[in-house]
C-alpha cells in the first residue's frame, strides 16, 4: 500500500499518534509535517530547475529519471525498442515458462563432443589427499 505498510499498521500508527500526541496537538502536526514536505518538494525542484540552466541548451532533453539505473541499462543497453546486444533473442531461447512446468527441458546440441571427466583414484589407507596450493 504505502511504503509496504499495510491497513492494520497504518492503523495502529494512527491509533499511536493519537494516544502519544493527543487529538488536540495531532492536527497541528500533520499541518507541520505537510508544510516540511512541501518544502522538501519545492527545494527538490529548484535544485532541478538550477542543474538543467547550469548544464546548458544541449542537455534541454535530460531526465533525472535517467539516472534510475533500472531505467539506464533499459534505455541504453536494451534500447528504446531496438535490440542492438541481441537480448530479445535470449529472452526467447530461455523461456522461464519451460522450467516452471513439467515438462523436461529440451536438450541443446553442441557443436563439440562432450569430454568424460578423469574417473576419481580411491586413496590407499594412510595416504593423504594431494594438495592444491593454488586451490586454498
Amino acid at each position: 500500500m504505502f511504503f509496504d505498510i499495510g491497513p492494520l499498521e497504518m492503523l495502529t500508527l494512527a491509533v499511536m499518534a493519537i494516544v502519544i500526541f493527543g487529538p488536540d496537538k495531532l492536527p497541528k502536526l500533520i499541518q507541520d509535517a505537510m508544510g516540511f514536505v512541501r518544502k522538501v518538494r519545492a527545494f527538490a525542484d529548484s535544485a532541478k530547475e538550477d542543474i538543467r540552466s547550469e548544464l546548458g541548451p544541449e542537455f534541454k532533453d535530460f531526465d533525472f529519471e535517467d539516472l534510475n539505473p533500472k531505467t539506464f541499462v533499459r534505455k541504453n543497453l536494451i534500447g528504446d525498442g531496438q535490440d542492438p546486444l541481441g537480448f530479445n533473442a535470449l529472452r526467447e531461447e530461455m523461456d522461464i515458462r519451460t522450467v516452471l512446468d513439467d515438462k523436461p527441458a529440451t536438450a541443446v546440441r553442441t557443436a563439440e563432443p562432450a569430454v568424460a571427466a578423469p574417473a576419481a583414484v580411491p586413496l590407499a589407507a594412510g595416504e593423504r589427499a594431494p594438495f592444491d596450493p593454488d586451490a586454498t
